[in-house]
């Protein structure tokens, strides 16, 4: 991956690519998750959080090795072990379930899912005897050409007998080009002494390991679309899918329209009947029903319902918009409290500030609220009118139904039913221009 990052941690629709490995043993009723994990060990942990049991491969000894650093951490109680690869997200929860109940059903020792590949470069081959059963697992390396033309592969997710996996792969050897100790091996072994060992295959598509930015791009696209198909069978429309980016786990409503263009990442919940789009990007925010947002974006607010965003509005983190609020184009909120039925239409900023139910917000208002220091807020209480081209110097409230002059800067409190106006007076010089354009005719002259 040319990365400082680890693989595993690379993101596909909002979400580290183990994150969606652990997604789908978790969907599957898997209860008891060990994490091996090796090369940025530590950041690993910081990403997945506490909720599992790690083990650390100190060295990068083989897939072999790292399973006899995780099979102590294991219950005894555990008598089915699965086994995943960690850059493997397109894994279902129902081909696990199917996995598990093929080993159950057959009474094998293990079971391993297979799938076949156009082009199988990098990956183990399938090796199967005359009666059509698996016989053995040749490592990309270590294959003769002819072996390297069969097109179906290990994809390295198998399930194990807990008494066939902890025999086997205390006998592994590194006597392999790599010199590490192959988990495949396992079913060489296994099959050595006559135990059965079953296969399920699975499409190329679900089965696909990461190894490049290139395949990294084609599993975000497949995981986008599953988005945008689970969607679309909830009641969600979507004009455009193809160009309709949502994040895995994303709410939303029936009855909404997504317009093409749209970016709906991790976290989002969305509401019935609302349109939104195109070209919004929403991160971790909440819309109630019926809000329009076009054009804009939404980072960690809360909508309500019935409102209208944009176009060309930012709305940042912490603000909480009440019911049927307008916010228009280019406006910025930051940190904003905005009440029911309030507008704020066009050309402002409103960072730091409380404005109660019914405010109007002219075209060019600004609450000044860094002193270069510390932020400071400002009140505008219900019903209050801000002419244009304002400037509320904060800290500073506006009363109830007062009302602020265009043009004005406020710098002390404006009381309820007031009117504020703060202008410097205006001067007009009769004939000005004309003497302006004689006074630069002389000049030329000269």
């Amino acid at each position: 991956m040319l990365s400082e990052v680890p693989k595993v941690l690379h993101q596909a629709a909002g979400r580290p690519l183990l994150r969606h490995v652990l997604d789908a043993a978790e969907g599957a009723g898997i209860e008891e998750i060990v994490v091996v994990v090796g090369r940025g060990a530590e950041m690993v942990r910081s990403v997945l959080g506490d909720g599992y049991t790690y083990a650390l491969q100190e060295q990068p000894r083989g897939t072999g090795d790292a399973v006899l650093q995780g099979l102590p951490h294991i219950s005894a109680s555990c008598q089915d072990v699965v086994v995943l690869c960690g850059d493997t997200p397109l894994l279902r929860p129902e081909t696990l379930v199917r996995l598990i109940a093929a080993r159950r059903e057959a009474g094998a020792a293990a079971a391993l899912l297979t799938s076949v590949f156009e082009n199988p470069y990098g990956y183990g081959r399938i090796l199967r005897g005359d009666s059509g059963l698996v016989e053995a697992i040749i490592e990309e390396s270590d294959a003769t050409p002819e072996q390297k033309g069969i097109k179906e592969v290990n994809t390295g997710t198998y399930v194990f007998s807990r008494e066939a996996l902890e025999e086997s792969v205390s006998r592994l050897q590194p006597d392999n080009n790599q010199g590490e100790y192959y988990l495949t091996d396992c079913i060489r072994i296994l099959r050595s002494q006559g135990r059965r060992v079953v296969a399920l295959t699975a499409p190329a598509e679900e089965t696909a390991g990461i190894n490049t930015r290139e395949q990294l791009s084609l599993a975000e696209a497949i995981l986008r679309k599953r988005e945008c198909l689970r969607l679309m069978e909830a009641g969600v429309t979507i004009r455009d899918p193809e160009t309709t980016y949502v994040d895995k786990g994303v709410e939303v409503g029936r009855d909404t329209v997504i317009y093409p263009f749209t970016f709906l990442e991790s976290g989002t919940k969305i509401g019935r009947g609302c349109a939104i789009g195109p070209g919004v990007r929403i991160c971790g925010a909440t819309l109630g029903d019926r809000v329009a947002v076009q054009f804009s974006v939404i980072v960690e607010s809360d909508i309500g319902d019935g409102c209208q965003i944009g176009p060309f509005a930012y709305i940042r983190p912490g603000s909480v918009l009440a019911g049927n609020v307008k916010v228009g184009d280019f406006v910025e909120l930051k940190k904003a409290q905005v009440g029911q039925g309030s507008k704020i239409p066009h050309l402002s900023y409103i960072g730091d500030a409380v404005l109660g139910a019914g405010v109007n917000i002219g075209a060019g208002t600004i609450t000044c609220n860094y002193d270069g220091v510390r932020k400071h807020r400002t009140l505008i209480e219900d019903g209050a009118f801000i002419g244009s081209n304002t400037n509320l110097v904060a800290p500073v409230a506006v009363g109830k139904n007062a009302v602020v002059g265009a043009g004005s800067t406020i710098t002390r409190d404006v009381p309820a039913d007031a009117l504020a106006v703060e202008r410097a007076r205006q001067s007009v010089i009769p004939g000005w221009s004309k003497k302006k354009k004689k006074g630069n005719e002389e000049n030329e002259s000269e």
